[in-house]
């Protein structure tokens, strides 16, 4: 009788995000892992993310010097080593005392970028100081003016380099296992940045109250007053039509983020992936494109790149890396896709991530 196989619980034993994946299973507790890994209502967004990669094939080129090949690319005209961003997320102390900042540390070591949350459980000003890579601060559709103004101004403060508006969030999705879960947050983690706004809460209370300060009035006639804030630039998260994107565009937006929330916000949306190819050709090169949403290998890096985007975003694979294995688990899952990424592009025949050809990739 053959011995059960062992979980690979360790970092060092871990050989793709799979494996931090299922070690993060079983390190959360079952409603925090719902809270990850669960999507909207029936979930068909979020299972579509993934099928959307799997659709698409590589067409390999041989016999090219792949001796050297480069990963290295600019994102709003600053360098980054690896064309990958930490997408916003929430409470990263909820999956392991090293938060946000742990995260961000992993990402800077790896040359990825990282957008930090206004909804995150370490304060803004800490997470920057934490490590000197590349971030970016969130931003949601919040009710009162008054609080983009202190988040834009503490976030220039702290050398954030771009501000990203959530644009998805006018209301919560209907995230049936939270539902189900009756989650709250897990006592001593609070949404740090807005302490000031819910001084006095108890724990647990200020993830409902986030969306008390969600707008649904919010319309793009307010892009102008956000973007006079100041001089950071602009970039509109979870577009997912070329009508929106030329919106976003004409209304001033450096970058238009596709995205569905990751299957979080509204189910029956299409995966980005699918959509892609639209949105690149109603920017005609006047924004740079982010694509998010089930990206978890280096072959899917490399098939969004092909198909328009300028990077990828991940949010859940980090958060299973720090779940699993604190800032050493973010890293791990982080230095996998960019490892996976510098293979599949030798065996494409791909020199440079700032041109790979869209010839590379064909739906199966």
């Amino acid at each position: 009788m053959s011995a059960p196989v062992q979980l690979p619980t360790h970092p060092a034993q871990w050989i793709n995000v799979a494996d931090a994946e299922a070690a993060a299973k079983v390190a959360l507790p079952p409603a925090i892992w719902d809270y990850i890994a669960g999507g909207a209502e029936d979930e068909q967004t979020m299972h579509a993310n993934r099928a959307a990669f799997a659709r698409r094939l590589l067409r390999p080129r041989m016999l090219v010097d792949v001796s050297a090949v480069e990963t290295a690319t600019t994102l709003l005209d600053a360098p980054v080593a690896f064309p990958l961003i930490v997408a916003p997320s929430s409470l990263h102390r909820m999956y392991h005392p090293d938060g946000e900042a742990g995260t961000y540390r992993a990402a800077s070591r790896v040359g990825a970028l990282m957008t930090v949350s206004s909804a995150g459980s370490t304060p803004l000003e800490e997470v920057a100081q934490a490590a000197d890579g590349m971030r970016w601060f969130q931003l949601y559709c919040f009710r009162e003016r008054a609080m983009y103004g202190t988040f834009v101004e503490a976030a220039a403060a702290a050398g954030y380099r771009a501000l990203v508006l959530t644009a998805d969030v006018q209301i919560l999705g209907r995230r049936e296992r939270d539902m189900r879960n009756n989650f709250v947050l897990p006592a001593g983690v609070r949404m740090a940045n807005f302490e000031r706004r819910f001084a006095g809460l108890p724990d647990g209370t200020a993830h409902a109250h986030l969306m008390n300060v969600a707008n649904p009035a919010i319309t793009w006639d307010d892009l102008a007053w956000i973007r006079s804030l100041s001089d950071l630039p602009l970039v509109v998260k979870g577009i997912l039509t070329a009508e929106d994107a030329r919106l976003a565009v004409e209304h001033g937006a450096a970058a238009i983020w596709v995205s569905n929330h990751g299957g979080r916000q509204l189910d029956c949306a299409p995966a980005t992936l699918d959509i892609l190819e639209e949105i690149v050709e109603a920017v005609d090169g006047r924004a740079e494109i982010v694509l998010d949403g089930g990206v978890r290998r280096g072959t899917d890096i490399l098939k969004a790149l092909a198909l328009g985007a300028r990077a990828v975003a991940v949010g859940r694979v980090p958060l299973y890396g720090l779940a699993a294995g604190g800032e050493a688990g973010a890293f791990a899952v982080l230095e996998m896709l960019r490892n996976e990424l510098q293979t599949a592009m030798m065996l494409c025949g791909v020199l440079s991530v700032a041109s790979v050809p869209r010839s590379l990739v064909k739906t199966a």
